[in-house]
């Protein structure tokens, strides 16, 4: 036990955490000329952005805090003689993770019921080399280091990958290996891709097209749903299905207004790329809205493509970003939870932002008998799934897109990273899903200030919300989700 480091003092356990980061420096041509008025956004990080300035100085930073709760000011952890205590825990359940530093789980234990301080005595295990210890108290997870103090880690989503974009230059990506990072040194390539751009003309006439009527996705047909055994404790759960032979992981978030006594609705929440569904959990605006619903929340997580030029994790959505069946994934991934908690079959939603706005496009073309609607935030279609997409009946979509997005651009056209996205844009999207869903006339402004198409098949609907001026940013959830919940399967 020698190995295992003694350490004295305490901690702060599951208290009000700040994650941070930032990055400086300058951005130049290849010629070296320092270039202003570059657009400089996080794929990852929603509205993060700023604009470099003369003699191509940037500075982009990011903060956020999120509160661990479950009685944290009084929570304390130490280390002495490789005994661990926790002191002043209060849960139902607790687990404690020792790791090495692969991130090897050299111990682990699981107490139930917890109202005291507890001890686990690592000299009477064969932990050995440890240097990280997790503690997942119901549902809520801390990682720390251990060292000559004991370090609270980030425990969610990934580090930002940075979009630099100017016209006349190819857009460049920069990804940070650290939470600080100062004098760094961008250079832009002479050249690019222009955006093609889309019409605004916003008539849409009858669809031609040969599906066949179905019942109205708005009625409200009452099932008797059993919730028998399917009360489940709240908080943030770590679960995995097995599709195609390979392990898939997402969260299932069970907000404390759930009490399984009632079938209630589920939202999936895709997140964007280079992301994780501990990110999207951290950032989305819709579970604010939704957990005093009781309404459970799925946020899954993407994979990376054996393409190693393109970004990963993503979503397979036709030419990017993963290589995996992300619509199998989805259905194996909402089945298993339909087994566990007490879902309204009828009124699964899915929601996403920038490639996980993406996936939410995506499923609405080819999940369209699972999800009942879908609201997408800060990406469109593109021209490769939208000419397979044939949903199996009309679907109603409320999109979510700013006019100054650096990343997805509003007009559409190519991505400008040689990824094979060419994107429809938000008025041609838009105008897209107007048509699959037989929509008539005119749009006209909605009681949200947002673009509508009210007279479509079935009494689907399909709206735009535009900010002016808005960059790459999630949903309105205050908008999306009374919007989402009006509808359900037929």
């Amino acid at each position: 036990m020698s190995r295992f480091m003694a350490l004295t003092g305490t901690v702060a356990l599951f208290s009000t955490l700040t994650f941070a980061w930032s990055i400086s420096g300058v951005v130049q041509s290849d010629k070296g000329e320092p270039l202003s008025d570059v657009k400089i956004s996080s794929f990852n990080y929603a509205g993060v952005e700023t604009t470099s300035i003369e003699g191509g100085k940037f500075s982009l930073a990011y903060e956020q805090t999120a509160n661990n709760g479950i009685q944290a000011i009084q929570t304390a952890v130490t280390f002495k003689n490789n005994v661990i205590t926790i002191a002043n825990i209060k849960a139902q359940t607790i687990t404690v993770s020792v790791m090495d530093a692969l991130g090897k789980v050299a111990f682990s234990r699981t107490q139930h019921y917890v109202n005291e301080t507890i001890s686990f005595d690592l000299n009477k295990t064969t932990a050995k080399g440890a240097k990280y210890l997790r503690i997942n108290v119901d549902g809520n997870r801390s990682t720390y280091q251990l060292g000559k103090t004991v370090t609270l880690l980030k425990d969610d989503g990934p580090l930002p990958a940075i979009m630099f974009a100017k016209e006349g230059y190819q857009n460049t990506t920069y990804q940070m290996t650290k939470t600080v990072e100062t004098n760094v040194n961008v250079t832009m390539k002479a050249g690019g891709t222009e955006p093609t751009s889309s019409s605004s003309s916003k008539k849409v006439e009858q669809s031609s097209s040969s599906e066949k009527p179905v019942a109205s996705s708005s009625s409200k047909i009452e099932e008797i749903i059993d919730c028998s055994g399917k009360a489940y404790q709240s908080g943030n759960h770590n679960m995995s299905v097995t599709v195609d032979g390979k392990k898939r992981t997402f969260i299932m978030h069970v907000p404390s207004a759930y009490k399984g006594d009632k079938p209630v609705p589920l939202v999936v929440d895709y997140h964007p790329v280079m992301g994780s569904g501990s990110n999207q959990l951290n950032g989305t605006t819709y579970k604010a809205q939704t957990d005093p619903e009781g309404v459970i929340s799925l946020y899954p997580d993407g994979t990376k493509s054996a393409d190693t030029r393109k970004m990963g994790p993503g979503w397979n959505v036709g030419p990017c970003c993963s290589d995996d069946d992300d619509v199998k994934f989805s259905r194996e991934m909402i089945a298993a939870v339909e087994e566990k908690v007490c879902i309204d079959k009828k009124r699964v939603y899915a929601t996403g932002f920038s490639m996980g706005g993406g996936m939410s496009n995506h499923v609405a073309c080819f999940m369209s008998d699972v999800y009942a609607a879908v609201a997408p935030a800060g990406m469109d279609l593109n021209t490769t799934n939208s000419a397979k997409c044939n949903p199996e009946r009309p679907i109603s979509i409320i999109m979510f897109r700013g006019t100054s997005d650096p990343v997805c651009k509003y007009q559409g056209g190519d991505s400008g990273y040689g990824d094979g996205l060419n994107f429809l844009g938000a008025e041609r999207n838009f105008r897209f899903w107007a048509e699959k869903n037989g929509c008539t006339g005119s749009s006209s402004k909605n009681s949200n200030g947002c673009d509508e198409y009210s007279n479509c098949k079935d009494g689907t609907k399909v709206v735009l919300c535009t900010k002016q001026g808005g960059g790459h940013e999630q949903g309105d959830g205050k908008i999306g989700w009374p919007f989402l919940k009006q509808f359900t399967l037929p």
